[in-house]
């Protein structure tokens, strides 16, 4: 039987009905079957349980099917800029299970695997690992995860053959290889079909033993979320202070280490590294060897770093998929995390996803970084808009990691969180008083200034 339809609606047919659960590969909207959706769109389907990264955007992507009512529950890592999708779960018109993303990684890749579940450290203690199962492991405690299997597994590749085998472009790869053997059925769909045989059988991504059906789309988007040039108006308007606060934590940086940078001021590390130093920037979106922002005739939708930013790569840069890039976080192989933070405690509590009843973004990568790597470096304001104090005695916000904080910067000094918790000021940012600093930190702290 030949794998080959002619079009997106002709390969779904006889595979769709309600209440039924769907994969989609992508990350933001790098890498999505834009025209499976499409179809899955129109064929008036309802009640589905979408699993995926995200959700895209309120007008492309998976977002399609929230604005049309079809969905009834999403599994995904990040809310992000869907205001639709943060609107509904809001106003509780959704069910939504937000899973780190390395963990949803996992959980997908397991459920291809015939693997029913696994335990991580990542969300130990925090409230998505609430009425889990928990196991001690060489004195290490660590949380139970069950696989996820999909009725119909839809992904998007750059090549693939009509033996199913597939091929994809740069950071598109993403959680589509995953995706791709999680499904009951899965559904491809490809930039370019060739015949069997042709593509290398050295540079297959995915077997076709994983790929029931598969289509040549007739034309993509490839929507860019944040097209981010060398010079562009936002680089511009960064602001001094936290232009301070971004050359502050690459001080932290050390010769031969693999960093990765959260979103926000943490991206502005990039462009501190000090001359002649070699750092590695690892982005949890499948990329090793992060480059700046691209000239204006270099951007590439398939090549987007974890903020869905455009960038480049570097001589020696590696791509590979999602799975890969969080075994590389929870195994220990990186030396710092340099992320954003809504609150920080007094024993390295860190707290960035989300606002109860007000904002929901998901902790993407955020819960497995702060469980995986060596130094975490917490980087903020000191103070909330309304001038109350974000470092705490305990975090008010839900937590992303317990006890896992090294270092705080914000906008007025910098903190060590000392073992077994509590805090030490170390420095004093230039033209700050430490009565300053004592009337904006909600917990009493040591002092330890470091000279310069």
């Amino acid at each position: 039987m030949s794998k080959v339809f002619p079009d997106a609606a002709s390969a779904l047919a006889g595979l769709l009905h309600d209440d039924m659960t769907i994969a989609a590969g992508g990350f933001g909207l790098c890498g999505i079957p834009e025209n499976l959706i499409a179809a899955l769109r129109d064929s008036g389907v309802k009640g589905l349980t979408i699993v995926g990264n995200n959700a895209g955007v309120d007008d492309f992507g998976m977002g399609l099917l929230l604005k049309t009512r079809q969905v009834r529950r999403v599994l995904a890592s990040y809310v992000g800029e869907n205001k639709e999708f943060e609107r509904q779960v809001l106003g509780g018109e959704l069910q939504l299970e937000l899973v780190p993303q390395g963990t949803l990684a996992e959980r997908l890749r397991a459920g291809g695997a015939g693997i029913p579940g696994f335990y991580t450290r990542t969300a130990l203690g925090t409230r998505l690992a609430e009425g889990k199962e928990t196991k001690v492991f060489d004195g290490r405690e660590y949380v139970l995860e069950p696989a996820i299997r999909a009725d119909v597994s839809l992904v998007k590749a750059w090549k693939g053959d009509r033996a199913g085998n597939l091929v994809y472009r740069r950071t598109a790869r993403n959680f589509n290889p995953m995706i791709a053997t999680c499904g009951r059925v899965c559904v491809a769909e490809v930039e370019e079909l060739v015949e069997t045989g042709a593509l290398d059988p050295d540079q297959i991504h995915t077997p076709g033993i994983y790929v029931d059906r598969i289509i040549q789309g007739p034309r993509y988007e490839k929507r860019i979320e944040f097209r981010t040039v060398r010079g562009s108006a936002a680089a511009k308007k960064e602001t001094p202070v936290r232009e301070l606060m971004a050359r502050r934590a690459a001080r932290e940086l050390r010769d031969g280490y693999y960093v990765n940078l959260g979103i926000g001021i943490p991206t502005l590390v990039a462009n501190f590294i000090p001359p002649g130093m070699n750092v590695t920037l690892q982005s949890e979106n499948g990329l090793l060897g992060i480059g700046p922002f691209p000239a204006e005739d270099q951007v590439d939708a398939d090549l987007i770093n974890a903020g869905k930013q455009t960038i480049t790569t570097v001589p020696g840069s590696a791509f590979f998929s999602s799975s890969d890039s969080f075994a590389m976080i929870r195994g220990g192989h990186i030396d710092l995390s340099i992320l954003g933070a809504l609150e920080v405690a007094e024993n390295g509590d860190i707290a960035n996803w989300m606002v109860p009843g007000k904002m929901v973004k998901g902790p993407g990568g955020a819960m497995d970084l702060v469980a995986g790597v060596k130094r975490v470096v917490a980087v903020m304001e000191h103070c909330a808009k309304d001038g109350s104090p974000k470092i705490l005695r305990e975090c008010t916000l839900p937590v992303t990691g317990r006890g896992v904080v090294n270092l705080i910067i914000t906008d007025l000094a910098v903190f060590a969180v000392r073992d077994g918790g509590g805090l030490t000021l170390t420095e004093l940012h230039p033209g700050v008083m430490l009565d300053e600093v004592l009337a904006k930190t909600g917990v009493p702290f040591q002092v330890a200034l470091v000279a310069g």
